[in-house]
């Protein structure tokens, strides 16, 4: 009994957790739906974090004078505002199944990162699960039928390289959340929704600019409504993340984050969005085991 009571202050924080792993995991869905009405995952990615920015300033606007005193917040901004854009892009033009699972090399940056920011122990067992989580990703990465230089397992697409991107920025997104937990909630929130708005921004009007990419287009009914059912997802699902990381240690945060991985996996299969094959299934597992081992250690975990 008093095991259980021990552990019941963890489970709203893991469950809050999971409610954001389903909202990206199968967020790739609604993003192709509005990239096929002629928007951009980047201008997306703009409109409905500034929704969310709206609101929060709306009802917490003490939480935009926290934010600009606060200089460490604005790596919040920087971390959160490069996990979306660059995620959000890699799901609607890439591999669903590919790009989530080479996203989720987080755990490995996550042990990394803990260590620098946080102070937290790099023991053998994290050591082990950077080795596998690397064997994982050469895996996947590995060329068939290439050799000398252009052999070497390196993203080789633009989903492969945002999906890398988000998944360290991701991680740094994490730890900063527990590392500024004495922070107040709604500046937090005000700074990953302000980044999401900022980098993908800059992102939209420098690509737009060069012809890389299409400008924002006319407003439509289509895609307007699904900006504003997305930006009411996304809004629960990141208040949800902020609340479950600022409350659990940064590898566990990202252990119970993998459940997105299924929900994507899923999901992707389900509706075409993605396929497995052995190279890909073989190199996921290791880098699924390498997160994994992190529930095995209560050290590592805190």
């Amino acid at each position: 009994m008093s095991q259980a009571l021990a552990r019941a202050p963890f489970l709203w924080p893991a469950l809050a957790l999971v409610i954001n792993a389903f909202v990206w995991g199968t967020s790739w869905w609604p993003f192709r739906q509005l990239e096929a009405r002629g928007l951009h995952p980047l201008w997306a990615t703009v409109l409905i974090y500034a929704v969310a920015v709206m609101v929060i300033v709306a009802l917490r606007p003490q939480a935009l004078g926290q934010l600009l005193r606060t200089p460490v917040l604005w790596v919040l901004v920087l971390a959160s505002g490069t996990t979306n854009a660059a995620f959000n892009w890699a799901v609607t033009i890439g591999d669903v199944v590919r790009v989530v699972l080479l996203f989720y090399l987080m755990p490995l940056w996550a042990v990394l990162l803990a260590r620098l920011l946080l102070g937290e122990p790099l023991t053998r067992r994290a050591l082990l699960r950077v080795v596998l989580a690397l064997a994982g990703a050469a895996i996947m990465l590995w060329p068939a039928g290439r050799s000398g230089w252009d052999a070497l397992p390196l993203p080789r697409s633009l989903p492969d390289w945002l999906a890398v991107l988000g998944g360290f920025s991701f991680a740094l997104n994490n730890v900063m959340l527990r590392r500024e937990a004495h922070r107040p909630e709604e500046a937090r929130a005000l700074a990953m929704f302000a980044g999401g708005v900022s980098v993908a921004g800059v992102l939209a009007m420098s690509l737009s600019a060069g012809g890389a990419i299409g400008g924002l287009p006319a407003p439509a009914t289509g895609w307007l409504v699904g900006v504003a059912a997305m930006a009411l997802v996304f809004l629960i699902g990141n208040l949800a993340l902020q609340y479950g990381a600022a409350r659990l240690p940064a590898n566990v945060t990202s252990v119970v984050m993998l459940t997105e991985i299924l929900f994507a996996s899923l999901s992707a299969l389900a509706l075409g969005g993605g396929s497995l094959d052995a190279q890909l299934l073989a190199g996921g597992s290791l880098i699924l085991l390498a997160a994994l081992l992190s529930t095995l250690s209560g050290a590592d975990a805190h």
